[in-house]
C-alpha cells in the first residue's frame, strides 16, 4: 500500500514494501525522485539495513554459525508497518520476526520515518536492540534523483558541490564490488566540486570517505538542485547503473562498508560495523532539500 503526506511545497509517496519512497513532487508538479526503469533500475530508494551492500559468498558468520542476506539486507523486500501518517509525517517499523532471526539472528525494532519541514524531507532512521547481547548492523539511504532535474539540461552539466573544501579518499573496490582495502585521494575541482559523467560509473560507484556531510546537486544551467546532508553516516556513495547513459544518479550515505574481498565477515569482528549494546536505540537523519 502507498501512503502521501504534503505541506505545500512537497508532495511525498511511500509504500509499506521496504518503507520505499516513491514519488517527490514540488509544488508545481516537478518530480524529483528516480521512478525506475527495468531497461537501468528498477528501484527507487531502498532501504538499507542490516547490512550495506555485498557479503563475500552472500553469507556471514555470527556466534559460530553462517548466516545468508542478499545485498543491502532484508529491509528492501520486507513488508512494514505503519505506525504513523499524519499530514507531514510517515513513519514505518519493522520488528524482529521467525523469518529475519533466520538470516539475522537479533532482536530489534527498526523505523523508518518521513517527515517534511518546508521545502525539506527529514528520513529518520532508529534501530532498537531488544536483545540481551551486542547488536551488529550496517544501514544507509539510498534515493535516486532524476538527472536532468529541469528537462533539456544535458546530464553532463550537472555537478555535486561540497559545502566546504575536502580532499576525500576513494575507497577502493575488486571488479565483484567488495572492499579491497586500499584508498586513494580523489580530486575534486577547486577541493569541492564534483562534475557529473556516466563514465564516472563505468567501475560501478564512487564511494568517498572524509568528505563534507552536505552537498547540492545542481546544473549551472537549470533552476533545479537537491541539497542532501548526512551529519552521521561516514560514507558517501554515487552510483548510477554502470556502463549505461542512466538519466539519475544515487546519492548515498552509509554507516559503515561492505565485505572485504575473500573474508566471510563475523560480524561481531568486522571493523566498521554500528555495535548498539542491549536496550539502546541508534539514531541517524539525513535531510534532503529540493529547490
Amino acid at each position: 500500500m502507498i501512503h502521501e503526506i504534503g505541506n505545500g511545497l512537497l508532495c511525498v509517496r511511500a509504500s509499506e514494501r521496504g518503507a520505499e519512497l516513491q514519488s517527490i513532487r514540488t509544488a508545481d508538479g516537478a518530480e524529483y525522485l528516480w521512478q525506475g526503469d527495468a531497461k537501468y533500475w528498477s528501484d527507487r530508494s531502498p532501504i538499507i539495513f542490516p547490512y550495506v551492500a555485498r557479503l563475500t559468498e552472500g553469507s556471514y558468520t555470527f556466534g559460530g554459525r553462517r548466516y545468508a542476506l542478499p545485498i543491502h539486507g532484508f529491509a528492501p523486500q520486507a513488508a512494514f508497518a505503519v505506525e504513523t501518517a499524519a499530514s507531514d509525517t510517515l513513519r514505518f517499523t519493522l520488528c524482529d520476526s521467525e523469518a529475519t532471526r533466520a538470516a539475522y539472528p537479533f532482536r530489534f525494532r527498526f523505523t523508518v520515518e518521513y517527515r517534511l519541514e518546508g521545502p525539506s524531507l527529514i528520513i529518520g532512521y532508529a534501530v532498537e536492540n531488544r536483545g540481551d547481547g551486542p547488536m551488529y548492523f550496517g544501514a544507509g539511504v539510498h534515493p535516486g534523483f532524476n538527472v536532468p532535474l529541469d528537462p533539456g539540461v544535458p546530464f553532463e552539466s550537472y555537478r555535486l558541490r561540497f559545502d566546504a573544501p575536502y580532499r576525500p579518499q576513494r575507497v577502493g573496490f575488486s571488479p565483484d564490488c567488495f572492499v579491497t582495502g586500499e584508498t586513494a585521494p580523489y580530486a575534486l575541482r577547486e577541493d569541492r566540486i564534483l562534475p557529473l559523467r556516466h563514465d564516472l560509473f563505468d567501475d560501478d560507484a564512487v564511494i568517498l570517505k572524509d568528505t563534507a556531510r552536505r552537498l547540492k546537486l545542481y546544473s549551472p544551467l537549470g533552476k533545479r538542485a537537491v541539497t542532501f546532508a548526512f551529519p552521521d553516516l561516514p560514507v558517501f556513495g554515487l552510483w548510477h547503473w554502470p556502463r549505461t547513459d542512466a538519466p539519475y544518479v544515487c546519492l548515498e550515505a552509509w554507516s559503515s562498508l561492505p565485505s572485504r574481498v575473500g573474508v566471510v565477515e563475523d560480524l561481531a569482528t568486522q571493523p566498521d560495523l554500528v555495535r548498539l549494546p542491549s536496550g539502546q536505540t541508534w539514531r541517524t537523519a539525513v535531510t534532503v532539500t529540493f529547490e
